[in-house]
């Protein structure tokens, strides 16, 4: 699959965050023209302003990586999470439909309750155990009805050389600490921003519509990720100090909002897709930390 020569104009939302500071440089190495509102210029939580500043840029696309994440504190401020996560959504697919624009909007695996043992398929039911999972549900659900044609991208485990994340905290962690504990009951699929920015912009390159999953290959643990992220972190040459990583249960770390305890994501769908090979998570893992290590400003 060849890039298309585009001049398309993309508008991505939380270009500054962990997904779109590794998907901006690939859209436009693709030729497409991004836009990267602040959030200043774009700010989500003001949902009578996001209709006037989508109408007056007119963009092709918008995709939509900005998020309420904190998955706990949704837990104690709902209204924030459903505002960010539903309504600003709701707001974007209307503002484009005026005029023809179109949506990718990023979802999750906790729109699953993870009591599945095979992996979940696109048209699977959604039942989301939290608040982070609902808002991101019934953000979906809106992106469908007033944007029917919106690219719907679930992802899982997303971590990257931007921002924080699991695998950020857990090489911190290791460099100050002798010993670990990591929850290991929970499995799904680690996924790097620089494969899933790959993936996005394929389907954008398509102008695809519908529901898709992406992660990187395999199947983790917690535990099995905190594990590969030291050995890794070493090799990459990073003082890594943790000589022990210890498994426990969920239960010993009680969390406000539940978590799946199973959130394969099956690829079926998109893989044929692609124009790359999806890499495994342990690979994708490698390449991060190697990066992150020659990189002066991260």
């Amino acid at each position: 699959m060849n890039a298309q020569p585009v001049t398309e104009k993309i508008l991505v939302t939380g270009a500054d965050g962990q997904l779109g500071q590794a998907l901006v440089p690939v859209l436009r190495a693709r030729g497409y023209e991004v836009i990267t509102p602040t959030y200043q210029e774009l700010d989500l939580t003001v949902l009578d302003q996001i209709r006037d500043k989508i109408v007056s840029l007119r963009p092709a696309w918008v995709v939509n990586c900005a998020a309420y994440t904190q998955v706990d504190e949704a837990e104690s401020e709902p209204e924030l999470s459903y505002r960010i996560n539903r309504d600003a959504v709701g707001q974007l697919a209307q503002a484009l439909g005026s005029y023809g624009g179109r949506l990718l909007q990023l979802s999750t695996d906790y729109v699953f309750d993870g009591h599945h043992y095979q992996p979940y398929r696109e048209d699977d039911q959604a039942s989301p155990l939290s608040v982070y999972g609902r808002s991101k549900w019934e953000g979906e659900e809106l992106a469908r009805a007033y944007r029917p044609d919106t690219i719907i991208v679930r992802t899982a485990w997303l971590y990257g050389i931007a921002g924080r994340n699991f695998v950020k905290t857990i090489l911190r962690l290791a460099c100050e600490r002798q010993h670990l504990r990591v929850v290991d009951d929970q499995l799904g699929t680690p996924t790097c921003t620089a494969s899933l920015s790959h993936a996005l912009a394929d389907l954008l390159d398509q102008a695809l519509a519908g529901t898709y999953h992406y992660t990187d290959e395999g199947v983790a643990s917690w535990y099995d990720l905190a594990v590969a992220t030291v050995e890794e972190g070493r090799r990459a040459g990073f003082p890594v100090k943790a000589q022990r990583i210890e498994p426990v249960p969920t239960q010993a770390f009680p969390r406000p909002a539940p978590r799946p305890a199973f959130s394969l994501l099956s690829k079926a769908k998109i893989r044929s897709l692609l124009s790359f090979t999806i890499p495994h998570w342990r690979e994708s893992l490698t390449t991060m930390l190697r990066d992150l290590k020659r990189c002066d400003s991260c």
